[in-house]
Order: C-alpha cells, then sequence, then structure tokens
C-alpha cells in the first residue's frame, strides 16, 4: 500500500469536481456543514460538530495518515461542496473506510457523490494500492445507497436496528468494493 504525507497528496480531477486535501482553514465550512441537519442525519455521530472537535480530528487522525481527507470543489467555480474521505487506513490489511458529505443542499442530486465516489475508489485502488474499501450507510439513506452502487460498491449487508439515533433505530447497510472485482 502506498502511504503519502498530507502534503504529498494529489488533486484529483472530475468532470463535475475537483478534489484537493483538506488544509485547516477549512474548518470553518467543515463544522458548518457537519451541523447542517441535512448532513447530520445520514451520519451516525450526531453530536454538535466544533472547532475543537474538527482539530482534533485534524490532529489525531489526517497529519497521522490514519485519515486522508478530500474537499470537494465544483469545478467550474471551484466553490467548495462538502467532503470525501478514506479513515481507518489499515496498511497491513490494505483496507479503509470511505465516507462522504455533500454539505450544500443546491448540489444534490446532481451527480456530484456519484462522481466523487468514483474517483475516490479509482484513488484509493490505483494510487493507495488499497485492496478493499468499505463503507456503512444508513437505512432509507437510498440516495447514497445508489450513488455508491454507481461506483462500484456492493452490498455485503444490512444490519437491522443496528444503531438507535434520536429515538429510533436504524438498519446500517454494510458495502465494499475489491480490487479484484473491479477488475472483472
Amino acid at each position: 500500500m502506498n502511504t503519502f504525507a498530507p502534503c504529498d497528496l494529489p488533486v484529483i480531477n472530475g468532470e463535475k469536481v475537483t478534489l484537493r486535501p483538506i488544509t485547516r482553514e477549512d474548518t470553518g465550512l467543515i463544522v458548518a456543514w457537519r451541523n447542517k441537519d441535512s448532513v447530520r442525519r445520514h451520519f451516525i455521530f450526531r453530536r454538535p460538530f466544533t472547532t475543537e472537535l474538527h482539530e482534533n480530528w485534524l490532529k489525531t487522525k489526517v497529519d497521522t495518515g490514519r485519515v486522508i481527507q478530500y474537499i470537494i470543489l465544483e469545478k467550474e467555480s471551484g466553490r467548495p461542496l462538502g467532503s470525501a474521505y478514506l479513515r481507518d487506513i489499515d496498511p497491513e490489511n490494505e483496507s479503509a473506510e470511505y465516507g462522504i458529505f455533500i454539505g450544500e443542499d443546491d448540489c444534490q442530486g446532481r451527480g456530484i457523490g456519484t462522481e466523487t465516489a468514483r474517483l475516490f475508489v479509482r484513488f484509493g485502488l490505483d494510487v493507495l494500492k488499497l485492496h478493499r474499501i468499505s463503507l456503512r450507510i444508513l437505512g432509507g439513506n437510498t440516495a447514497s445507497l445508489r450513488s455508491c452502487e454507481k461506483a462500484g460498491y456492493i452490498t455485503e449487508g444490512r444490519f437491522r436496528d443496528m444503531v438507535k439515533l434520536d429515538g429510533e433505530f436504524h438498519d446500517v447497510i454494510f458495502m465494499a468494493v475489491v480490487a479484484e472485482e473491479e477488475k472483472e
């Protein structure tokens, strides 16, 4: 598995989006997006998101290489739209977990999440040389489920009533891309 220092990560270009490595200057955007109901409702971690939490995430996860996080930019305008990341990077097992959120409500349903997921699959498998990229989606998040399927993720299982959020139980769907399956 290839490893990169955060400062050595490449910019990734797609048709609709450009992905660039996160910086500390993005903290205000991340905190604002993560506190929006339209974003928070798709996360298992739903407590209010603070500057301190994000700075700790950067220091203990991103700076140490346990997380690779990018900002999603609208290619045409350069406007920041959200974030995508690979977390729990495991060099020994060549695996990581993918996550994404679109922070700008007017960007939902435009294929931005799907293109970002596809770009991150290619980045993870081809550049980082991961063998497996997994993800978790809360049951009921059909837009994310469809987006990840289009990016090549295969559903591996549904854990019924796995988490209790806001007083209600929710299923968690587990999906993954495995390197050999991508070549078929």
